[in-house]
């Protein structure tokens, strides 16, 4: 399976008034890690856009164990664990200092400029 690893330190303007990372910085920072995992196959998403290949997030999961608080340094983990033409999941593990906070999971769908579903690129959809 494509595995990836990124670091992220919790930035201040990321945390709620309890200096707690805010819920919704999760799916950034999953986001982020994504990205990262493409660009580590030596791709980026400019890449396939630029060649009519477009993911939309189709599903998006959160669990969240332990909070992460400002400045902390996170790592995040990146795992393709499914692919079909039209799809690509992936699972994600948040960890800081070894200790798993939050996990999730995405589903991508790749679509046209008119959003309409269609195969990906092969190499893309082979990506385990």
């Amino acid at each position: 399976m494509l595995t990836g690893e990124i670091q992220v330190r919790v930035r201040y303007a990321e945390t709620d008034r309890m200096g707690l990372l805010h819920h919704a910085n999760y799916l950034v920072y999953f986001e982020q890690a994504r990205t990262e995992l493409l660009r580590d196959t030596g791709r980026t998403y400019r890449d396939l856009e630029d060649a009519g290949f477009y993911l939309v997030l189709a599903k998006a999961e959160v669990r969240y164990k332990l909070p992460a608080h400002y400045d902390d340094v996170l790592t995040v983990r990146t795992t393709v664990v499914r692919t079909s033409p039209v799809r690509l999941e992936h699972k994600y593990e948040v960890f800081r200092a070894g200790t798993l906070l939050a996990e999730g999971s995405t589903t991508l769908a790749c679509v046209n400029e008119a959003g309409k579903l269609q195969a990906m690129p092969e190499w893309l959809s082979e990506a385990k």
